[in-house]
């Protein structure tokens, strides 16, 4: 339910994309009565906002025309920071909606000086990206705002969650952590119906709400980026694989992302765990870290190793031929 505040916010950004609003309109978009409209109107035009009102057929609201809110006070770096930082997240795939990234820039030009906006709009018009928009899974920003403010203020979650499998359950959860990676919101929380540390997917979230008991403390020295990586590695695919690497932990910290797989420093170099649903990309990822391995298990990823071997040696043979 929206605050007081928030709708005075919705009805000034209302008058402002439109030239003439009726009071019908405004009651509509606010969920409000026609009274209550009069008294938000009143309350804009005491912080000194010039809102004109008409009467008779055609009548409505209006902001006297010539009339702009003060310029958003950013300098050129600031600005930068803010288009960019909205831009990033619609590439990243981040907002529930495209309307979200194009209604938060285009609010921005509105209160931003003429040369300055002029010159943000260069910036997004002719700015591209090397990396294509990541297969994400938005999340609405009601169910973002929602989990920070849970972790922020140690309060537990009431949750209809929907797994992997598709199955629906509720939850009880004491939210530690909300990380973003590959363009999707995960939750690191102690679920309280398995009374262990679980990862969730916030965009398989359904409905949520705070409840009234405090949320348990996270573990001394608890790292929600560590955990969620290493929680994403342990991925049960169809295939576990073991892999001694011949480098040390740090520089094979260095090759492989730990959402990807788990490391663990051994006697003759790195110890490399993971599951795969693809032993041939597997294959693909070992010979692309430019080192020397021994394949631990399972032992059909040597038989993917020998054949990406022979494709490669084949195909070079092709090439000098």
């Amino acid at each position: 339910m929206q605050t007081p505040t928030a709708r005075l916010l919705e009805l000034l950004e209302l008058l402002q994309t439109q030239p003439l609003t009726t009071g019908t309109e405004v009651a509509d978009r606010l969920g409000i009565d026609r009274r209550t409209v009069r008294r938000y109107v009143t309350a804009l035009q005491d912080l000194g906002i010039p809102v004109e009102g008409q009467r008779g057929v055609g009548g409505g609201y209006r902001i006297r025309p010539g009339y702009r809110l003060p310029p958003l006070m950013l300098d050129d770096d600031e600005a930068v920071v803010v288009a960019l930082g909205v831009m990033a997240a619609g590439r990243l795939g981040l907002t529930a909606s495209t309307e979200s990234v194009d209604g938060a820039l285009a609010k921005i030009h509105r209160v931003l000086p003429d040369g300055l906006r002029r010159r943000v709009e260069a910036l997004e018009t002719t700015l591209d990206f090397t990396t294509a928009a990541s297969d994400s899974a938005p999340v609405t920003g009601e169910t973002v705002l929602l989990l920070a403010d849970a972790i922020r203020r140690r309060r537990r979650l009431r949750i209809a969650y929907r797994s992997f499998s598709g199955d629906n359950t509720e939850r009880e959860l004491s939210p530690h952590g909300l990380v973003v990676h590959s363009g999707r919101w995960y939750l690191a929380a102690h679920d309280h119906t398995r009374d262990d540390l679980r990862t969730f997917r916030a965009d398989r979230i359904r409905r949520a709400a705070l409840a009234t008991e405090s949320a348990l403390t996270p573990p001394d020295g608890f790292d929600a980026v560590a955990y969620i990586s290493r929680s994403l590695a342990r991925t049960p695919w169809p295939y576990e694989v073991e892999v001694l690497l011949h480098l040390p932990l740090d520089e094979a910290a260095r090759r492989l992302p730990a959402t990807l797989a788990e490391l663990v420093e051994a006697d003759e170099g790195t110890m490399l765990r993971m599951r795969v649903s693809s032993l041939d990309w597997m294959a693909r990822i070992l010979a692309s870290l430019d080192c020397g391995f021994t394949v631990l298990e399972p032992d059909e990823l040597r038989a993917s190793v020998r054949g990406l071997a022979e494709s490669l040696t084949k195909w070079a043979g092709d090439q000098r031929s």
